[in-house]
């Protein structure tokens, strides 16, 4: 028959008593040993994740927009017509005549009475780059 010990004492069979060797307190005037709330510190941690996942999505999204307006506008500019080589680094200004085609011109808005879409610079990658039109 197993001999009864009291709750209070730390015993096995293996270890003999051990209380000294474990490290919490075991007798009965010890603290009281509860486990934390972790509940909250999850909410602030997926709180903090999520936003710097939203923060990421976001530069992610502003920069898909922007390779989208610059696809955009490099294919109404190469689809629009022109009869002359451009220079890179020159910058076009582009119209739409009254058949509804778009093309390619040195001549500046002010100085004539087209419908102008945009003014454009070509980079060295053959890149169309939208500029401000600065009517001086």
């Amino acid at each position: 028959m197993k001999k009864e010990r009291p709750d209070n004492v730390v015993y096995t069979d293996e270890q003999g008593y051990h209380a000294g060797l474990l490290s919490y307190a075991t007798n009965v005037g010890a603290p009281v040993i509860s486990t934390e709330d972790v509940v909250s510190w999850k909410n602030r941690g997926i709180n903090a994740v999520n936003k710097q996942f939203e923060q990421k999505f976001n530069e992610l999204r502003e920069h898909y927009e922007q390779l989208m307006r610059e696809f955009q506008n490099n294919d109404l500019v190469y689809n629009a017509k022109f009869s002359f080589e451009p220079i890179v680094g020159e910058i076009y200004h582009l119209y739409r005549n009254h058949d509804g085609i778009n093309f390619l011109s040195l001549i500046e808005p002010n100085q004539w009475k087209k419908e102008y879409l945009g003014t454009f610079q070509l980079n060295s990658d053959k890149k169309w780059i939208e500029l401000p039109y600065n009517n001086q």
